[in-house]
């Protein structure tokens, strides 16, 4: 085979074992799959996409593209059923259409539930060697993967981790001052870092027990995944304390995104406990903010909620400049129970 179709795989292959964070190693799994499947038979590959199950009482799956993330409503019916046999039996699979567009499925399971999903490969191939050689991708894959999982996530809510989060945020930070270098780009993302502390969760340890109270926090980590976007980073710091990193594209969208969340909360009806409420702190990133200043500013958001009634969602930038904060506020100060 020649080298220069090994080599390109190769290389893809090496990139993606580099890689740590999981929306981009996404796509470097995709971009190995068109590079396996060149190397192989030279065919064109139409499309790659990754289904998840964002949501499994509506059946509604996401999809991620080589290009794009796009809702359920852009899946064709026809693949529907096919995807949903496939991610609950695990099984490999191939469907033709009448128009001769070829469909192959495979599933992804991984060690943290709310990662599994199916890769879907439109492209004209019948070669059994190369499937196996995709299963062979895709095992080395979901392997690095799972490191990853075990290293950077919470074992409870699959969330990442506390440890994770500085490497996150010095990613996030980079690409904000990066934007902002270059003059002609008026259209970036405005990013903001959000704390969530669950109201009153040692009384729900207290009259429930402990299994129940990390029931609590399963759910609301679930919740938290099916309100916001895929490329989101959402974190679990300890204890009930949540962290997410939030891309707007208008500075005033991030109260639509955490109010939404609110309001999906409110509605949710929690086993045994009933209704369950959070207090919400968050801060904007600013090209000069490091990020023990960006969590101490949403610290001192979520601390005022806390003080001030709980149950609420309250921005740094807001309150400091209503006069409504001192900066000297200790943890402390608080009862946040």
């Amino acid at each position: 085979m020649p080298n220069a179709l090994v080599n390109p795989f190769l290389e893809s292959l090496i990139a993606l074992t580099k890689e740590r964070d999981a929306f981009t190693l996404e796509q470097m799994l995709k971009q190995a799959i068109v590079n396996l499947i060149d190397m192989f038979v030279q065919q064109k590959t139409q499309s790659i996409h990754v289904y998840r199950l964002k949501d499994i009482s509506k059946l509604f799956l996401s999809a991620i593209s080589l290009e794009h993330i796009a809702g359920g409503d852009d899946i064709p019916e026809v693949l529907c059923q096919k995807l949903l046999d496939c991610y609950n039996g695990g099984e490999r699979d191939v469907l033709t259409l009448d128009d001769g567009r070829i469909f192959h499925f495979f599933p992804l399971k991984q060690a943290v539930a709310y990662r599994n999903s199916v890769i879907v490969i439109e492209a004209q191939y019948s070669n059994a060697d190369l499937t196996q050689a995709i299963i062979n991708l895709l095992d080395i894959y979901q392997n690095y993967n799972g490191l990853l999982n075990d290293n950077e996530r919470d074992t409870l809510t699959g969330l990442l981790n506390r440890k994770t989060f500085d490497q996150k945020i010095n990613k996030v930070l980079s690409t904000v001052h990066s934007k902002a270098m270059r003059q002609d780009d008026h259209g970036h993302l405005h990013y903001f870092i959000a704390i969530f502390d669950i109201d009153h969760f040692k009384r729900v340890n207290d009259e429930f027990g402990h299994l129940i109270g990390d029931e609590v926090l399963l759910l609301m980590s679930q919740l938290m995944g099916k309100s916001f976007r895929e490329s989101d980073p959402l974190f679990r710091f300890g204890g009930e304390e949540f962290v997410g990193i939030f891309g707007c594209a208008q500075e005033e969208d991030i109260q639509l995104v955490l109010h939404r969340f609110a309001e999906k909360l409110h509605a949710y009806q929690f086993p045994q406990v009933g209704k369950v409420t959070v207090s919400v702190g968050y801060a904007k990133l600013t090209i000069d903010s490091t990020p023990t200043q960006l969590v101490d500013r949403a610290d001192l958001a979520l601390y005022y909620a806390k003080n001030h009634g709980r149950n609420q969602i309250c921005s740094y930038e807001l309150l400091k400049a209503a006069g409504l904060l001192t900066e000297d506020i200790k943890e402390g100060e608080i009862e946040l129970f």
